[in-house]
């Protein structure tokens, strides 16, 4: 009836790549108590196993249970994203933001679904959300300036860029300078 360390076995087996021992573990660890990480480690044992239908039962379970819990949402949005399941997904990062409106993966993922169904206004709201909340990065501004340019604020763009270069280290440099490089073919300005 010890149900952490049917938990911390069945982690054990997870890291060995035993994966139906750690299955057994997570389920025998689930009977004895009804913990929110079990079932996100279940999950996580299943879509390791190939199988996101039935990881996608146990998210479900799991909220039935926690109807309140955004970790066990933010898995279902997961699953359905790597599924190619953009609807669902999108469906599913609403649903956890209705619990936190702070969920910074959920609005980079819806930010990330409305600039490439064309609709880059909207991301760029949702990508100024992130930036209020404190999260500055290469990556978020990168993503800024190229929201901006799809919306014609080629001005702004640039300024979001410049910001980018500042922030950027060896390791993703080379990401910004292409962008900038798209952005000035784009705008006709080939000697920037």
């Amino acid at each position: 009836k010890d149900w952490w360390g049917r938990g911390r076995l069945g982690e054990c087996y997870y890291q060995l790549g035993l994966f139906r021992e750690a299955e057994a573990q997570f389920k025998s660890s689930l009977k004895h108590q009804d913990m929110i990480v079990t079932y996100l480690e279940l999950c996580k044992v299943y879509v390791r196993l190939d199988q996101p239908n039935t990881a996608l039962q146990w998210y479900t379970i799991g909220t039935e249970r926690h109807p309140t819990d955004t970790h066990l949402r933010l898995g279902i949005a997961r699953v359905h994203d790597q599924l190619n399941r953009l609807d669902e997904a999108v469906t599913w990062y609403h649903r956890v933001l209705e619990l936190d409106s702070t969920n910074v993966e959920s609005l980079a993922c819806l930010a990330a679904n409305h600039f490439y169904e064309d609709h880059p206004e909207i991301a760029l709201r949702y990508y100024r959300r992130i930036m209020q909340m404190g999260v500055v990065n290469t990556e978020l501004w990168t993503n800024l300036g190229l929201c901006c340019f799809y919306s014609s604020q080629y001005d702004l763009a640039l300024g979001c860029f410049e910001k980018a270069l500042v922030l950027a280290s060896d390791d993703n440099m080379a990401d910004v300078w292409y962008n900038i490089g798209y952005v000035a073919i784009g705008i006709g300005d080939l000697s920037l």
